[in-house]
Formats: structure tokens, sequence, C-alpha cells
């Protein structure tokens, strides 16, 4: 359930407004009607799941990776 609350009634409901994003629900912030920010809960994974980093020494790469690519290479991405 999304909840719209205009600022000076979330500055006045903010633990509220907390506890009904933890349950779940979308709340977002407006000035003057206008949508402005939404509160979301904290997240202290990648939100893709992934760990940055957890690759690390499971492959190398070729020292020269980022060389000039061969001539046949290079036509093939012009055309």
């Amino acid at each position: 359930m999304t909840v719209i609350e205009n600022i000076h009634a979330a500055k006045t409901h903010f633990s509220r407004l907390i506890g009904r994003v933890l349950q779940g629900d979308e709340v977002v912030i407006a000035k003057a009607g206008k949508p402005i920010v939404c509160i979301v809960p904290y997240r202290t994974r990648h939100p893709s799941g992934r760990t940055p980093g957890s690759a690390r020494g499971q492959f190398t790469m070729a020292a020269d990776f980022d060389g000039p690519l061969p001539a046949t290479e290079l036509e093939a991405w012009e055309t």
C-alpha cells in the first residue's frame, strides 16, 4: 500500500511512517501535494544479492587485455 504524507505530517508522525515502511508499505513524502521523496528500508546487501568482490582470485586477466584490437576485429566492428 502506498502512503502519501505532506512534510509537516511526516515530521509529526515519522516513527509511525518508519513502522509502515518496515511492514512493506511504500511511504512517499510530498510538498504541497507533489511527491518529492520516498522512504525505503535500509539494505545491507547489494540489491541484486551479489557481493562486490566475491569473485576475487577466481580468474585471471591477460596482461594485454586492454591492448589494441587486431585489424580484422576492428574491421568487423566498423561494418
